[in-house]
């Protein structure tokens, strides 16, 4: 289970992992629940807060602010003078210090004069034993000589580090700050706060999360965008911007009243967004620590810097396309941002934009936001037109919510074009560093993905009414189609198939104008027994060639049981850890069907009532426990419970380690056939033989303690088994069909 404590204490683990870009490996000893009470602890003093809060309830009103988590400790923790260095004695050394913060929430920390040789590694792990952070190693050396960090769900830590002992007193940090958080980090870690708070922040209630339908269009650019951490503040909101040699270096727009606490060891965190339209907390885990600054210019409040490393493919980013004409036509515009702290928003304009300007700044205006709008902590946030390229970055304004509706003010966004050329030095503008050719460009499209919008693409969206689990030989899809192209769709060939066999084709008719989406009732399809893969692709968009074809199909798998089926019922009462719960089927080592992943968003104690189609044989039901200690009964009372379809229980428990795996046998009916079926001899010494089986059958061999010790498939109504392996004792041979499966007692005597 996930237990915590604000002490140095023995816990089990979790391979959690959140940081910078990290390079593998584990803290010393992972796998062990308890911590070395040798290790010096370091504990900084408690906060005010109650002053804290009377500060954020003044500062939190205002957009340009950020939205402060955490205090600062400023500190002066070095690897010489701090810790302790003990020899491993397998030619590694490890150096620990564990920090304390009486009743924080989460820690973060600033590392200044860092610097790891290649043989040395640094963890920071929470001292529950819950999650850590790293490897850091010589990879994320930089020239500014500071790392910074992203958040530790815990109020005490361990820095350690694990490094050959002929480079260890290469070593060199200090930590010369701990960010004390205070304020929510995880929701799913402080349940007593109001469910609309995010990671880093609450926003408003009339805020759209960029995953609502409302979002759609926005997928590829979204990616793009990031919320900046700097100490103990989700500071502002930004982007990745491309340029013209479309390289993917990682330059990054934000404003220039954010660099006043946006600084150049800053945490940079993408793809913080909720997956669903109602969900409240997102993923913190891909961040890019540390930045440099390369222009700024309050005639337009834009800040441009470069982040020290490049986001790696796994974070699936997106550099925007841009537009720095400043042609006055802005028809619509669309802001993604993370206001408040909060995770990924998406607002939208539906009128004209106005340029003017606000505090001295050249900014296009947002009169009054149709859907959604901005708060602090959005600042930064970029403002893309019609043809999804960037125009501005937000400076300031009054919108907000109120209630769960937009009060119906604007906002003001620094003018990329102004910002292009205006300056007279390469630290003023942006001209030099996102036209490095000198090419003249005006507008771009984004990288790796263009933002121009193709004329016909339409794209198949998802596939419904296919169960994984399908008692019978056929199942009628429901297709989703959306188009993505800027005309109207008004046919299109939808063509189908199952597990790669004859393409079947269903012409769609209609009116279907862009990002609207249909959905569309199939013709039944015909199922073969086992696995299937239903395969659906659009074609032929208005009688034409599509000219995206990346999101032109789509599959679905499904377990069909074509003949006599069984329902096997599992029943789990979950105990204080739902998170941690899983569990799957598996028939000859196959996994049949699942809980796909872990009941972690089910409320502690629930009920979970399954009820499995599936063919008369015998199973493998094996349930896990991610943190080893069960579902009973030191962390809540949990139990499971699996039956067979006359209610019979044919497992059951709750006390266990990390899984327990149960041999369930369920079956329809045993036919005739099982009165014709003989064994002989028995007892038998080197073989036994099977007479009157039916056209196939599966067979098995138990041992007393449950194990399977021999299996065969046979074709034949006669087959011999040899016996030689086998030592003397009582077996169970057990014979499975399509319609049934029968158990024979057997004993073996030599």
């Amino acid at each position: 289970m996930i237990k915590k404590l604000l002490v140095l204490g023995a816990f089990a683990l979790s391979l959690n992992t959140i940081a910078q870009v990290s390079h593998g490996g584990q803290p010393f000893n992972w796998s062990d629940k308890h911590v070395s009470a040798s290790i010096q602890v370091e504990t900084l003093p408690a906060i005010d807060l109650a002053a804290l809060a009377a500060e954020d309830a003044v500062v939190d009103q205002y957009k340009e602010a950020p939205y402060r988590f955490g205090y600062e400790h400023e500190t002066s923790f070095d690897v010489q003078s701090h810790g302790e260095w003990r020899n491993l004695g397998n030619g590694k050394m490890i150096w620990q210090l564990g920090i304390v913060c009486p009743e924080a929430r989460s820690l973060n920390f600033k590392f200044e004069d860092f610097y790891l040789p290649k043989g040395a590694e640094l963890f920071i792990w929470a001292s529950d034993r819950e999650e850590y952070m790293g490897s850091f190693n010589h990879l994320n050396n930089h020239e500014s000589r500071v790392l910074t960090t992203s958040i530790l769900q815990s109020g005490s830590a361990v820095v350690e580090v694990i490094a050959d002992a002929n480079v260890a007193n290469q070593v060199s940090f200090t930590i010369t700050q701990v960010v004390h958080g205070y304020r929510p980090v995880l929701l799913n870690h402080f349940a007593e706060f109001d469910a609309d708070r995010g990671p880093y922040g609450t926003s408003g209630a009339c805020n759209n999360n960029v995953n609502c339908p409302e979002g759609a269009a926005w997928q590829t650019e979204k990616r793009a965008v990031a919320i900046i951490l700097d100490g103990g503040s989700a500071m502002c909101t930004g982007a990745l911007v491309n340029n013209t040699a479309n390289d993917g270096t990682p330059y990054f727009l934000t404003a220039n009243h954010c660099w006043g606490g946006v600084t150049t060891s800053s945490v940079f965190i993408f793809n913080h967004e909720a997956a669903t339209c109602s969900g409240t907390t997102g993923p913190t885990d891909q961040s890019i620590s540390g930045c440099v600054l390369r222009a700024k210019n309050a005639g337009s409040d834009f800040c441009l810097v470069q982040l020290n490393s490049t986001p790696p493919a796994s974070y699936n980013v997106q550099y925007s396309g841009w537009d720095a004409s400043d042609n006055n036509n802005v028809i619509n515009a669309t802001g993604i941002h993370h206001p408040s702290g909060d995770i990924k928003k998406i607002s939208f304009e539906n009128d004209p934009l106005s340029q003017g300007t606000w505090s001295g700044a050249q900014t296009w205006n947002v009169a009054a936001w149709d859907n959604g709008i901005t708060e602090p902590g959005s600042s930064g946030s970029p403002l893309f037109n019609q043809d999804h390229r960037i125009i501005g970055q937000l400076y300031g304004g009054g919108s907000a919510c109120s209630g769960s509706v937009e009060n119906g003010l604007g906002d003001s966004y620094g003018r990329f074009g102004i910002s292009w050329n205006t300056g007279t030095t390469s630290a003023t503008r942006l001209k030099d560093w996102l036209d490095p050719g000198n090419t003249g460009q005006l507008i771009i499209d984004g990288y790796p993905t263009g933002a121009s919008t193709a004329a016909l693409d339409a794209g198949a969206s998802s596939i419904s009414n296919v169960p994984a689990s399908v008692c019978g030989s056929s199942v009628s899809p429901v297709v989703s189609m959306m188009n993505m192209g800027s005309t109207t769709l008004t046919s299109a060939v939808i063509q189908y198939s199952v597990n790669g066999g004859s393409t079947q084709t269903y012409n769609w008719t209609g009116s279907l104008s862009q990002y609207a989406s249909t959905t569309i009732n199939l013709p039944s399809v015909n199922l073969v027994n086992g696995a299937n893969t239903i395969t659906v692709t659009i074609v032929n968009p208005n009688n034409s060639t599509d000219e995206n074809t990346a999101n032109n199909s789509i599959s679905v798998s499904c377990n069909a049981v074509v003949g006599p089926a069984a329902n096997l019922g599992i029943a789990i009462t979950l105990d204080n850890y739902p998170e941690e719960t899983s569990w799957d089927l598996q028939l000859n080592g196959v996994v049949v069907a699942s809980s796909n992943g872990t009941y972690a968003s089910a409320g502690v104690g629930a009920n979970i009532n399954e009820t499995l189609c599936i063919a008369s044989g015998c199973y493998d039901f094996t349930i896990y426990d991610d943190f080893g200690d069960g579902i009973c009964c030191s962390y809540g009372t949990g139990s499971y419970t699996v039956t067979n379809t006359d209610g019979s229980v044919l497992a059951s428990g709750g006390s266990f380690t990390d899984q327990e795996t149960t041999n369930v046998c369920v079956t329809v009916g045993v036919e005739e056939w099982t009165s014709q079926l003989s064994m002989y001899p028995n007892p038998a010494q080197n073989e036994v033989q099977l007479i009157g089986l039916p056209a196939k059958a599966f067979i098995q061999i138990i041992d007393i303690s449950g194990k399977v010790v021999r299996t065969e498939t046979t074709y034949s109504s006669n087959v011999r088994l040899g016996l030689d392996a086998l030592s003397n004792g009582y077996y169970t041979v057990r014979v499975m069909v399509d319609n049934g499966v029968k158990n024979m007692p057997l004993i073996v005597k030599k």
